[in-house]
């Protein structure tokens, strides 16, 4: 198994792509520290079907809007789990709005937990590295909108904008003491967060035109993108953005 003696930590893991992301690195070999903000159940579900797997789990609940609380999910972390390998900034939120009508409590929402919090998890995971003097991996979690632009969604697409930048910038400036970072822009996912679009047909089947490979993705897609980024194959890869989106984004016609 690629990742035997590593230790992840996937924020937003309770559910959708982070779950299937957590579960996948289990599979590989890692121990995993679970990340949720409101699902405890199904988070410690998360960690019970890892245990299954033979690796170590835990769940620690934070608002990643927090600075603080992001800095303390790092240190229960490791005071639980030891020393971590891998960070997987999964956790993300969106509020569907015309621009017009955008408030300033949901703009902040989003930059908080899009931006900010993965801003501060990874300084935090980021300063753990460098005090145990030990590599590392930081996979973050796009989207597409990165580059495709998504009317009535403007503060999500903007905070995936800043978390390209974010990743290439940090690609450079943590390159020499080996930690990589990386990032995954998915397309249409079939998660909670899509579930209006899954249980309309007109507008899900339009999407699907808009797809070559004329499906949805799951969250196992991405999950295993994940995998391969948090393993030794991807040594030799920092600053990227790989997209799987079924062939979406250069595809794309807003009608």
């Amino acid at each position: 198994m690629r990742l035997t003696g590593k230790t992840a930590l996937v924020t937003g893991s309770s559910q959708g792509i982070g779950e299937a992301v957590a579960l996948r690195l289990a599979a590989d070999g890692a121990d995993v520290v679970i990340h949720y903000r409101s699902h405890p159940e199904s988070a410690q579900d998360v960690v019970k079907r890892i245990a299954t797997l033979g690796r170590r789990a835990v769940a620690i609940q934070a608002d990643l809007s927090r600075a603080a609380e992001a800095q303390r999910l790092i240190a229960d972390g490791v005071t639980r789990l030891g020393p971590l390998d891998i960070l997987v900034n999964n956790a993300g939120v969106e509020k569907h709005a015309d621009f017009w009508d955008v408030s300033e409590g949901d703009y902040d929402f989003v930059m908080d937990v899009n931006l900010k919090g993965v801003f501060f998890t990874t300084q935090t995971f980021v300063r753990h590295l460098l005090a145990t003097k030990r590599p590392g991996k930081i996979i973050n979690m796009s989207s597409v909108h990165e580059e495709l632009p998504f009317p009535r969604f403007t503060p999500y697409s903007m905070s995936k904008g800043g978390l390209k930048m974010m990743t290439r910038t940090l690609a450079i400036e943590l390159a020499p003491f080996g930690i990589t970072v990386n990032s995954i822009a998915p397309g249409a996912i079939e998660t909670p967060i899509n579930r209006t679009l899954l249980n309309n047909p007109e507008k899900l089947r339009a999407l699907l035109d808009n797809i070559p490979l004329k499906r949805m993705g799951t969250p196992v897609d991405i999950a295993g993108v994940a995998a391969f980024l948090a393993s030794g194959d991807a040594d030799y890869i920092t600053g990227a953005t790989i997209v799987a989106d079924g062939g979406l984004l250069w595809n794309y016609d807003e009608q």
